[in-house]
């Protein structure tokens, strides 16, 4: 990315802005080709083959093969083009944030139910002052 953000240090969450949109473009362009039955259909048949018409880097080429997901969003990957990727895999959106979280999909499921996670320990590293400002 090009410049460091200040939402950059916000714990476990990438923020996909215009750079982070960038840099995955290929990765996006690949997952959201997920969409049409025929490119599942020629993926499944040969994921590297068919991953050679998108220009990935190799770490989200590799990523995308190991289904590393959060990897995927830190290269620029955007959750609602590589939850394309996990639904050909069988795998529906509550059960990616599960395996995502770390927390399998019984336990994230619970969570939510409950009221999702606090913001304790899930905002911003940095400190700021009592204007708001750093």
């Amino acid at each position: 990315m090009s410049t460091k953000k200040d939402y950059e240090d916000i714990p476990g969450t990438f923020i996909f802005d215009a750079d982070r949109g960038r840099e995955g473009y290929q990765l996006n362009r690949f997952c959201i080709s997920l969409r049409l039955q025929k490119n599942r259909d020629e993926f499944n048949a040969g994921e590297e083959a068919y991953l050679d018409k998108y220009p990935m880097t190799a770490e989200q080429r590799e990523a995308v093969l190991k289904r590393e997901w959060n990897e995927m969003l830190a290269l620029g990957g955007n959750i609602y083009y590589t939850s394309k990727l996990a639904a050909n895999d069988g795998i529906n959106f509550q059960e990616l944030a599960g395996i995502m979280t770390g927390m399998g999909r019984e336990a994230y499921r619970k969570m939510m139910l409950e009221g999702g996670r606090s913001p304790e320990g899930n905002r911003y590293k940095h400190e700021w002052d009592e204007r708001g400002e750093n």
